[in-house]
């Protein structure tokens, strides 16, 4: 559903106005608390550049982005064009995109989980629509519209760890992408939660470091986070599995102290 259809070789694509940015991706499958959340530089080309030489023809709805062995995701053509820095990256943390995370090209939209936003080997983008094309997760029922949903996580004293008692920091990263990080609190045993202390600021796309100060005494502790995006709405308590918009609850954590 464009005007012109093109095709378009690497020269060509890097002869385009190249952007770098700082984004953090996250997978929908990543469990409350867990690991599949990382963060990095990216360079590559504005997604709109491309679109607009292509020309929007009627009323498409998604960006339909197909891999080089046919895999497909579908991107809401509306959040890809919304002015967030949704690039075709061709560059991670200042080399070429490493073939692991989609060389020669990938798709990168900041905000919505990757099934739904951040194809790898890019060979092919399609304006259509929902009604006449589905990709491979929307087939099984997932969302199609996905964005992130705040997230946090402990990353120190590690679980099930025994630490000695006394001052001793716990520390960890919380995202909510294209919201931004207000506020991370800490909640002992159960009891009041109390602000951690943020690292810096490096954009709403970019996750936020965050620790706190805690005068550990000997026993069995448990140990909750829980962050505030940048509109003020705090990480949902209610528990939730990925499927099929991402999972949600409060990420918690065992320790010993000795």
């Amino acid at each position: 559903m464009v005007e012109q259809p093109f095709r378009l070789t690497m020269d060509e694509l890097l002869a385009m106005p190249v952007i770098e940015r700082d984004i953090t991706m996250t997978c929908v499958s990543n469990e409350v608390g867990g690991p599949y959340v990382g963060a990095a530089r990216w360079l590559g080309v504005r997604l709109t550049d491309v679109l607009g030489r292509a020309g929007v023809r009627g009323r498409p709805d998604q960006v339909l982005s197909t891999a080089v062995d046919g895999f497909t995701i579908s991107t809401p053509l509306a959040v890809a064009t919304d002015g967030r820095d949704a690039m075709i990256a061709v560059g991670m943390n200042g080399a070429a995109l490493p073939p692991i995370h989609g060389f020669p090209a990938r798709l990168l939209v900041p905000g919505l989980y990757g099934f739904v936003g951040a194809t790898k080997w890019l060979t092919k983008l399609t304006l259509t629509t929902y009604a006449a094309e589905q990709a491979y997760w929307t087939r099984r029922q997932w969302a199609t519209d996905a964005p992130v949903k705040t997230g946090s996580r402990i990353d120190t004293p590690a679980p099930l760890s025994t630490i000695p008692a006394g001052r001793t920091a716990v520390g960890g990263v919380a995202w909510a992408q294209h919201r931004g990080i207000s506020r991370v609190e800490v909640r002992i045993d159960g009891a009041q939660w109390q602000p951690a202390r943020l690292g810096p600021d490096v954009g709403i796309d970019y996750w936020r470091q965050w620790w706190f100060p805690w005068d550990a005494i000997s026993g069995t502790h448990r140990l909750a986070v829980r962050a505030t995006d940048g509109r003020g709405v705090t990480q949902p308590a209610t528990r939730a599995t990925p499927f099929p918009d991402g999972a949600s609850g409060i990420p918690e954590t065992v320790m010993t102290v000795a």
